[in-house]
């Protein structure tokens, strides 16, 4: 199965480049959301996590996030620890899915696809870019959160730059038309790739 993962820095709209695949017949798995789902339901990553971060990690047997996203932001090495945990049983869920999907190739969506080392285990890279500013006000809009968090999480995360020095394909996501057409683009580039 060939794998195509597809990053963007946060607020780049890697969401919205991954329905544009969807609608075109492709399977999409959206690590961030695995990661989240797995969190919750894995005993074995709930009794890590509250090993590392105390009791607080869990309110009403559902996983803290606001809490656990102050401590990781400031202090990046919580970060790590907590990927070491998470990451390796993600990584398994994703074989599963994999194996269980008959299209030409599936895209894995990764935020920090480049960071943690994924895009060793792409055949592609697909990098959704937008200008900082628009990231920003996207943002805003739709985590009511402030310009510091956002800062921060992007103090976290390569630049576009570097990303895209190490992509096949690149998508600028600042009008959803554009997108479009770019992921079809894309799609039947990699379509005949695969023949």
């Amino acid at each position: 199965m060939i794998i195509v993962g597809l990053t963007g820095g946060i607020g780049s709209g890697k969401t919205t480049v991954a329905k544009q695949f969807k609608s075109l017949g492709v399977p999409v798995y959206i690590a961030d959301e695995e990661a989240k789902k797995l969190m919750n339901r894995s005993k074995v990553i709930k009794r890590k996590l509250i090993q590392l971060f105390g009791e607080k990690a869990y309110v009403d047997d559902a996983l803290n996030r606001p809490f656990l996203a102050d401590i990781i932001f400031n202090d990046t090495s919580y970060l790590e620890k907590m990927n070491a945990i998470v990451h390796p049983k993600v990584a398994k869920h994703f074989e599963r899915w994999v194996s269980k999907q008959e299209a030409s190739y599936v895209i894995k969506e990764v935020a920090i696809l480049f960071e943690n080392g994924g895009h060793k285990q792409c055949d592609y890279v697909i990098t959704v870019v937008a200008p900082k500013e628009v990231r920003v006000e996207r943002l805003l809009l739709r985590d009511n959160t402030s310009r510091e968090k956002i800062a921060a999480i992007m103090k976290n995360q390569w630049t576009d730059e570097e990303k895209v020095k190490l992509s096949d394909f690149v998508v600028e996501n600042i009008e959803l038309q554009d997108v479009e057409n770019q992921a079809s683009k894309i799609h039947k580039e990699l379509l005949e790739k695969l023949k």
